[in-house]
């Protein structure tokens, strides 16, 4: 067990290295979130009037919905960084050595959830600055990015299964670029469940990417709802336990076809 443990690490250090080494990647990584923080919160703060938001600050709300959709934007490209390795050969020749088949891949998983976690922090501080607020206090805060960390390890995990599965680029962004918006749009991500269609609210019951922003919203609010921050946790935990296996099964899978 510490030996999968350790292999793991230092097949994280490996992908740290590389962030390391290109610093302003993690900056062009956060645009996007602080577009939507500060456009959206801007452009949609009067919305919070129609009732529902649980908050009468519009930004309130927006906050975790926006660390979680920057840790599914960030988590489904995963697959791109292993179909390179597989790309490049270094994948196969990782495989003639006795390295845990386990680590090649959660390697990767670890690496994500370290930079989902610091990009959540970030966007948490940044929405701190533009004048929300945190009734749940730091605890709120830390439930909120153990969800965001689950959920970039869901689709993280399910990310390099695909690119081990399809080991096309077309294949990956075409099928990340058809779920993101679906998957975004059909959550409480810019709007309260009161006020969505029933149907789309129906299925937002389902998604993933909403159980993390319920679990997260509640745990931040001033009388949280344990009942469903354990409930969506424990989901989204289970969910990551199975991507991961998944993710798992398919390079043992690529291993017997090279």
């Amino acid at each position: 067990m510490s030996t999968a443990v350790t292999q793991t690490w230092y097949m994280t250090q490996r992908q740290l290295r590389v962030i390391a080494r290109q610093p302003a990647y993690a900056v062009i990584t956060l645009i996007q979130p602080v577009i939507w923080l500060f456009l959206f919160g801007s452009l949609f703060k009067k919305i919070v009037r129609l009732g529902g938001f649980g908050t009468t600050s519009y930004l309130d709300y927006l906050v975790p919905g926006v660390v979680v959709m920057s840790a599914l934007g960030a988590s489904m490209w995963a697959g791109m960084g292993t179909l390179e390795e597989i790309q490049r050969g270094t994948l196969d020749r990782f495989l003639t050595t006795p390295v845990s088949r386990a680590a090649l891949m959660n390697g990767n998983v670890v690496n994500n959830g370290l930079v989902t976690a610091f990009q959540s922090v970030v966007i948490v501080l940044l929405g701190l600055l533009g004048g929300a607020d945190y009734p749940g206090g730091v605890g709120g805060i830390v439930i909120l990015v153990l969800a965001s960390v689950l959920l970039g390890t869901v689709f993280g995990a399910l990310s390099n299964a695909l690119g081990m599965v399809v080991r096309e680029r077309e294949s990956i962004i075409g099928i990340n670029t058809f779920l993101l918006l679906p998957l975004t749009f059909l959550s409480s991500a810019f709007m309260a469940p009161a006020q969505m269609p029933g149907w789309m609210r129906h299925i937002a019951d389902f998604n993933p990417v909403n159980w993390a922003m319920v679990a997260g919203r509640s745990a931040m609010s001033e009388h949280p709802d344990w009942g469903a921050v354990l409930g969506r946790g424990g989901a989204l935990l289970a969910l990551a336990v199975a991507a991961v296996w998944l993710s798992i099964r398919t390079v043992r899978s690529y291993q017997r076809s090279v």
